[in-house]
């Protein structure tokens, strides 16, 4: 068996945490956490609630942001002193544990540097996830019900707060429907590879004779806008309409018709708010969805354009993008990158940040 090159092992890491570093630029955000403080220690802050819950998230995303990059940083430091020592005492057991770190190291340090990869105009936007169910019937709802419960637990596992702005439950099993805003930087640009169709295969626990089904759900992602972004939306292209809300079953969980939906006239979209306690607030969140939602669309108009330009015509690389099957195999695979797994039930638990990963390095790879 050939010695392990320690010197090397740590030399890689140490070249690219440098190169990560450059491109995070540091400085720049311990500035922004210095006056994000400032912003924080003022006596007036909660009068704005809505800006001081953007303010001391932003806060807490980038201190979370920086102490990640430093305790790897202090993590490569300190197993090279590691190495040294046990290389001097000729410490077999220490060797093997700074072996086993730098293992972990690369893996930690490679979840990193795909951060470096988001470079697009929104990607470090904070991101608004709907999820549609498709064909299947009650699988579809349900498996979009998966899809939401994964998604939040992947947020909660990255500490990334959740907002969710609707939930349109179905009858029998599921929702049609959800949507959710993700409030952490870089959450667009992160959850955007993501976006498009999902496919479950299994056996249907709605069919009494237990056979296998196959449904489909959708995913859209889109970057939560700032006010200085151009999107105007005179209020005579909106339709403005209120309802009750209701929970699973189709049980009333408000008891005022205090949520609001949202209809822009000339393209049809529809968006909906009801989990806030007054119309008014859901007509401002319902606000921010659409606002967001008009601009992917002029986004991906502007988009098609180029394409045609180009004489480019190929299919967007978002749809029909990953199979959950659950049977008579487990597998989930990635139609785009070929990533896959055999632990179904870590990824349904929002265990996906190597198929996040996979998907934002094929983009950069595939975008011209």
């Amino acid at each position: 068996m050939a010695a392990v090159d320690f010197s090397e092992l740590i030399r890689d890491l140490d070249q690219t945490m440098t190169s990560i570093e450059k491109v995070l630029d540091l400085p720049t955000l311990r500035g922004e956490i210095d006056e994000l403080q400032e912003q924080v220690g003022a006596p007036d802050l909660w009068d704005d609630q809505a800006n001081a819950q953007r303010v001391t998230g932003r806060l807490s995303a980038l201190q979370a942001e920086v102490e990640r990059v430093e305790g790897l940083r202090q993590r490569i430091d300190d197993v090279q002193v590691l190495v040294e020592l046990a290389t001097e005492e000729g410490d077999a057991e220490s060797l093997a544990e700074a072996e086993a770190e730098i293992t972990r190291l690369r893996t930690a340090v490679e979840s990193l540097e795909v951060r470096t990869l988001l470079s697009g105009e929104y990607d470090e936007r904070e991101a608004i996830v709907t999820i549609r169910s498709g064909a299947g019937g009650d699988d579809a709802t349900d498996f979009a019900e998966m899809l939401q419960r994964m998604y939040v637990r992947w947020a909660e596992r990255h500490k990334y707060p959740v907002e969710t702005y609707e939930t349109s439950w179905a009858e029998g099993a599921g929702i049609k429907s959800a949507t959710f805003a993700v409030k952490a930087p870089y959450a667009y640009g992160t959850l955007s590879v993501e976006a498009g169709t999902h496919r479950l295969v299994r056996i249907s626990p709605f069919d009494n004779q237990g056979r296998r089904q196959t449904s489909f759900a959708a995913v859209e992602v889109v970057p939560v806008l700032e006010q200085t972004d151009e999107i105007d939306v005179p209020e005579e292209e909106i339709r403005v309409d209120v309802f009750r809300s209701g929970g699973p079953g189709g049980q009333s969980v408000n008891t005022t018709d205090s949520a609001v939906r949202l209809t822009h006239l000339p393209t049809g979209t529809v968006v909906s708010c009801q989990n806030e306690k007054s119309q008014l607030q859901n007509k401002a969140s319902a606000m921010v969805v659409l606002k967001a939602k008009l601009l992917a669309l002029k986004k991906a108009e502007e988009r098609a354009e180029l394409d045609e330009l180009r004489g480019d015509a190929q299919a967007s690389w978002g749809d029909q993008m990953r199979n959950y099957v659950l049977n008579p195999y487990q597998l989930v695979k990635d139609l785009r990158t070929e990533h896959e797994t055999g632990n179904t039930q870590a990824v349904l638990d929002g265990e996906i940040d190597d198929f996040i990963e996979a998907g934002i390095r094929w983009r950069r790879a595939h975008s011209a």
